[in-house]
């Protein structure tokens, strides 16, 4: 699912031309603020979703909410379909009345961004959290990281795709990917915290055996069994702990512990959206072309994108080996020393010295997009799970996403602003600045969360 996810990201930034002119499906050609809008949107639909998301993690389980991340996906592939299509099929009748309504307008572009951060909301809290329940502790950073991984692998997909394959077969290609998702994971039992919490007791134990690949109970080797068993009744006296406990209060949330880590999350957090991460992706074409290069902008954000997904691989090679911390604090300080770097670029160099050194400018925007790769990109919402404690994690989460959504949002919409108005070179050295500044926070308080045991 990250990676139809990303895909579906990565498809805005070469589109943008498309939109921009006479041949633009969703009607007249946008205007700045409309694709402005169009862009920082996503963070509205992740926003709304995650005031309400911690019941249904809490109620329905993981796996219920994880197959609801689809769902928005296949609905923006509808939403792009309908533009050229007036099919009365199975699929399109079910959202036909709301793409009737809004017709080839640019309001339909809206409602697909809105409904892709919807998507990217539900992902972002759930799938960090059923990662950390059913992996082993020395193992869990490996597979968080993945879920990056797959997320940056469909960005640059994404920027590929929309560049080189006809605009109207990308809603059949990542159509068949939500589907393909929703299937494989109908296997995949419930992890085991949460039927431990709701009273499933056997249920919970298939799903500790499913996870820690226990075989099934043999009585021919009695050793073993009881080992399994006292293996499982461990697990479920730390989960449990109190036989009767109590969900969490205001009192919880405002605890020194919790506000010390909700400090803690904000610093991620805002490192993460104003280090320019995304930003720089979403709106790539623009900033290449502000550089004076004389490369193909398009071209150019495939490399930065495929500079990212190296930077996502190598931090699921070393995160589980050297720690969140090593990972963090020298991501952060590559990053701001090479959006440094891009902003003296843009405020020394000449117009001739850029287009003839086009390399230049995109040699830096892919050592930018390569250090917040390696770790600040695939680490924040891993750390955001390790740091909160049990109690909260479900609300935590979604607070903590959902604060990210809201800064998202800010980011996106004033970054194309901000280009136009002061240049990318002012921007560079904005987002620089925040990196140094986290470095500093971060390299003080936060702790080391490689290894810690996830008990909920």
């Amino acid at each position: 699912m990250a990676l139809t996810h990303g895909i579906t990201l990565g498809w805005f930034s070469p589109t943008l031309d498309l939109l921009f002119s006479d041949k633009n499906p969703f009607g007249d050609p946008l205007t700045i603020k409309q694709a402005t809008l169009a862009g920082s949107i996503v963070a509205l639909g992740s926003l709304l979703v995650n005031f309400i998301l911690s019941w249904p993690l809490d109620y329905f389980g993981r796996k219920i909410v994880m197959y609801a991340t689809a769902v928005p996906n296949l609905v923006d592939i509808a939403d792009r379909l309908h533009i050229t299509l007036t099919s009365d099929t199975t699929i399109l009748s079910q959202i036909n009345w709301i793409l009737v309504y809004v017709g080839g307008h640019v309001a339909c572009l809206y409602v697909a961004r809105f409904l892709v951060g919807v998507t990217g909301g539900i992902m972002l809290v759930v799938l960090p959290i059923f990662i950390a329940e059913i992996a082993d502790d020395d193992v869990r950073g490996t597979l968080s990281s993945l879920l990056m991984l797959n997320l940056c692998a469909g960005i640059a997909l994404g920027l590929v795709m929309a560049t080189y394959i006809p605009y109207y077969v990308m809603p059949f290609v990542v159509s068949a990917m939500a589907i393909i998702y929703m299937l494989l994971i109908i296997p995949l039992p419930e992890t085991p915290q949460f039927l431990l919490k709701r009273g499933r007791y056997e249920k919970a134990e298939k799903s500790f055996r499913f996870y820690k690949n226990l075989r099934t109970k043999s009585p021919s080797n009695p050793t073993k069994e009881a080992d399994e068993e006292q293996e499982f009744n461990t697990f479920r006296d730390n989960v449990l702990g109190d036989k009767n406990p109590q969900k969490a209060t205001c009192r919880d949330l405002i605890s020194p512990v919790a506000l010390k880590v909700f400090g803690l999350i904000a610093t991620l957090l805002l490192c993460n959206t104003f280090s320019g991460g995304f930003a720089i992706l979403n709106y790539a074409s623009n900033i290449f072309a502000d550089l004076g290069s004389s490369i193909d902008p398009n071209t150019s954000a495939n490399v930065a994108g495929v500079s990212q997904l190296l930077g996502i691989l190598s931090a699921v090679l070393l995160v589980d080996r050297l720690g969140r911390r090593w990972l963090l604090i020298p991501s952060l300080v590559g990053t701001g020393l090479g959006e440094m770097a891009v902003g003296l670029l843009k405020t020394f160099a000449s117009k001739k010295f850029l287009s003839e050194n086009g390399w230049l400018g995109l040699a830096l925007i892919s050592f930018v997009e390569y250090m917040v790769s390696l770790g600040l990109i695939p680490l924040t919402f891993m750390v955001i799970v390790e740091l909160l404690p049990p109690k909260i994690l479900s609300i935590g989460s979604s607070i903590g996403v959902a604060s990210y959504s809201v800064i998202l949002f800010l980011v996106l919409l004033v970054y194309p602003m901000m280009i136009s108005g002061y240049g990318v070179g002012s921007v560079m050295y904005m987002s620089a600045g925040v990196c140094f500044l986290g470095a500093i926070v971060l390299g003080i308080f936060i702790p080391e969360t490689k290894g810690k045991q996830i008990l909920q």
